[in-house]
C-alpha cells in the first residue's frame, strides 16, 4: 500500500460520527469564509452587525436581550452593535408595547436594503456554484439545508 492510499479521504473519515463532525465543521467554516468574502464591497458593516440585521428581518422587532440570545452574545455587546447600527440609520429603538421599561429594536428600510443588497451578491455567487453540481448533488444539499439549520439552532 502506498502513502497516497493510506491518506484519509472525506468518505473514509466521515464514516464515523466524529469524522463526519470534523468534515462538516471544516466544510461549513470554509464555505462561511468564502461567502463572507463575496460581500458587497461598499458594505462596511461587520459580519456580526449583518447577523443582527438578519435576525431582525427573520424575527421582527426584538429586545436587545432577545437579540443577544439569538446571536449568542452578552447584552452589553449587543447594545454596542445596536448603538452603531442605530447611528447609521439601520435600526431604530421603540418603546415596548406592553412593558414600558423595555425597548424593542426595529429594522429600518435602510437596514433592510443594506442586508438585501449584501445577501444578493452572496446568493448569486452560491447559485453559480450550485449550477456546476449534478441534479443529484443539488438534491442532497436541499435535504441537508434544513438539517444544518436545525443543528445551528440547537443549544
Amino acid at each position: 500500500m502506498s502513502y497516497a492510499n493510506d491518506m484519509p479521504t472525506v468518505a473514509r473519515v466521515a464514516r464515523t460520527d466524529a469524522g463526519l463532525a470534523s468534515e462538516l465543521r471544516q466544510s461549513v467554516m470554509r464555505l462561511r469564509r468564502r461567502l463572507a468574502s463575496e460581500r458587497d464591497p461598499s458594505n462596511d458593516l461587520s459580519i456580526a452587525s449583518m447577523a443582527v440585521l438578519a435576525s431582525l428581518l427573520r424575527h421582527g422587532d426584538l429586545t436587545i436581550g432577545d437579540l443577544a440570545g439569538l446571536e449568542k452574545v452578552q447584552p452589553p455587546s449587543m447594545t454596542r452593535h445596536i448603538n452603531a447600527l442605530e447611528a447609521e440609520g439601520h435600526v431604530q429603538r421603540r418603546s415596548h408595547e406592553t412593558d414600558g421599561r423595555s425597548v424593542v429594536v426595529h429594522l429600518t428600510d435602510q437596514g433592510r436594503a443594506r442586508l438585501v443588497a449584501d445577501r444578493k451578491l452572496r446568493d448569486e455567487w452560491l447559485s453559480r456554484q450550485l449550477r456546476d453540481l449534478t441534479t443529484e448533488e443539488r438534491e442532497v444539499l436541499r435535504a441537508a439545508a434544513p438539517l444544518l439549520q436545525r443543528i445551528a439552532s440547537q443549544e
